[in-house]
């Protein structure tokens, strides 16, 4: 099942979009926004998948076409965002490049941080910056929507509160990242607004690749047009997904319209490309001796997309520019 908000008010309006991306139907009739499909999911999931049903074989009115310019984030604000670092690899390249060393426990307990989750940015909506020098970077990664989540979950029954997967830019300005996390409280400046996919689709949309809590496929990440990486999403992600619940259940209970993300999708065979910039420079300043590649700038386009084996679109894609603020 495939589902999307349209811009519509805060939280947005609840629609089921085909699984070719092309068609699309009101289903706030079922459920207003996707929050509250969320918070009722055992009994009005079975309503949206008979209404997906019937979208796919044609037999639905009211149909239209599905535009993801009209789309805001499938939840455009959420109760809670907790972005983790699940590509370790890509932790410790990135501590690299501000001089910062690796702990050996980033290897079997998760970092997570809590981000910005007030209001998101759409999947075509641009990125404002307000100073090119603060260094803003893309991440590409894949994130998790969850049901209610009981404290203290064991990563075995996390997994069965993993309703819905989504794209995300997880934006970063990267010069504000070393003297803010050196006051020792974590992000805050540093991580402004997310970007989600237009679509967040129920696990089994993604067939055979969806296994061991992970996504095999390759996470598509284009720089104005041309295409900076591809690694698997599957490939060298040390914590899959049911143990990145667990963990931010550890303590806590978790409500319905939490999202988890993996962080930074990252392989450790180079000729995949990376999924943000920051990476890119570490390696480039461990062959070369310095950075060559530029954070973003005015004007510059990034993309986010993952495609099936047959070369469909599964989320739609994330689509922004960057323009200057104020």
């Amino acid at each position: 099942m495939k589902l999307a908000s349209l811009k519509h008010r805060r939280d947005g309006k609840l629609i089921i979009v085909s699984r070719d991306l092309r068609q699309a139907v009101d289903a706030s009739d079922i459920a207003k926004t996707l929050q509250d499909a969320l918070d009722d999911w055992d009994t009005l999931s079975p309503l949206l998948r008979a209404r997906y049903d019937a979208l796919n074989a044609d037999h639905v009115s009211g149909r239209f076409t599905f535009d993801p310019f009209a789309c805001a984030s499938p939840l455009p604000r959420a109760f809670q965002w907790a972005d983790g670092s699940a590509y370790v690899n890509h932790v410790e390249l990135v501590r690299k490049a501000r001089g910062a060393t690796m702990p050996e426990s980033f290897w079997t307990d998760p970092l997570m941080y809590q981000g910005m989750s007030d209001k998101f940015l759409g999947p075509r909506e641009d990125i404002a910056l307000c100073d090119e020098a603060w260094g803003c970077d893309f991440e590409a990664e894949v994130a998790v929507i969850t049901d209610d989540v009981p404290m203290a979950v064991s990563p075995q029954d996390a997994s069965q509160h993993i309703k819905l997967l989504m794209l995300v830019n997880d934006v970063s300005l990267r010069n504000l990242i070393p003297s803010e996390l050196a006051k020792g409280f974590g992000f805050f400046q540093s991580k402004p607004a997310s970007a989600f996919s237009p679509v967040a689709v129920t696990p089994d949309e993604l067939t055979e690749h969806w296994q061991d809590n992970k996504i095999h496929l390759p996470l598509e990440v284009n720089l104005n047009g041309d295409q900076f990486g591809a690694p698997d999403a599957g490939v060298d992600m040390t914590f899959d997904f049911s143990e990145l619940v667990a963990h931010a259940a550890k303590s806590r209970h978790l409500g319905s319209g939490t999202i988890i993300g993996s962080g930074t999708v990252s392989n450790l065979d180079r000729s995949k490309g990376s999924c943000c910039i920051a990476e890119r420079r570490m390696l480039e300043i461990l062959d070369l001796g310095a950075p060559q590649t530029p954070f973003l700038l005015y004007g510059d386009r990034v993309s986010i997309e993952m495609h099936d084996k047959e070369g469909r679109s599964i989320f739609g894609k994330i689509e922004q520019e960057v323009v200057s603020y104020g």
